[in-house]
């Protein structure tokens, strides 16, 4: 599937200091989809309880890959908390993928654990239970809010950087240091 242009998709929402909803705070979510009916991403800095090896388990999937089943599952957000995402530079080839940009993508059929299960999935991927989703004009009214910066995907972050420094990252690939950032917002 082609990936669809959309205004605020391929691209990192970072909580702000001053974001009080819990579930949120401290938080980088990768804006998967947006449109005139809302937006759906997936938080990127969260481990859940839950490791690759017991999402396999739970699906009947079976996986000699130790490294593999103790990936870590991350919590992608308080929406479809039962379902999972697959977040990962793999292509389209897979059933119910959604192109983020031409190199980052989503997937949430079976048939990529099971690839990946087999050692042929993606080369870089990380699985989330979850996602976090916005109704119409919600985010937007969020950004306005300053809750939220906006910075562009870097895959290196996804894949790469240990969660617990992905939210200082994300912000540091922009320049803007959190620690120094008020955790207050107002407007003049």
């Amino acid at each position: 599937m082609q990936a669809q242009p959309t205004p605020l998709a391929n691209r990192l929402l970072i909580a702000l200091p001053a974001l009080a909803d819990p579930q949120f705070a401290r938080s980088v979510t990768l804006v998967c989809q947006h449109d005139e009916e809302g937006a759906m991403g997936v938080v990127v800095n969260r481990a859940s309880e839950y490791t690759l090896g017991d999402v396999f388990q739970q699906m009947g999937i079976e996986s000699e890959d130790e490294s593999l089943r103790g990936q870590i599952v991350l919590s992608g957000g308080p929406v479809h908390p039962e379902r999972g995402f697959v977040l990962h530079d793999g292509g389209d080839a897979w059933d119910s993928t959604l192109a983020i940009s031409d190199r980052l993508y989503v997937t949430t059929s079976r048939d990529i654990l099971e690839a990946m299960a087999g050692g042929a999935g993606p080369t870089h991927a990380v699985v989330a239970l979850g996602c976090a989703g916005w109704g119409a004009g919600q985010l937007e009214q969020e950004l306005t809010e300053d809750s939220w910066l906006m910075v562009p995907v870097d895959a290196g972050l996804l894949f790469d950087i240990p969660l617990d420094a992905r939210w200082r990252a994300a912000a540091g690939s922009i320049g803007i240091d959190l620690t120094q950032v008020a955790d207050y917002s107002g407007h003049a």
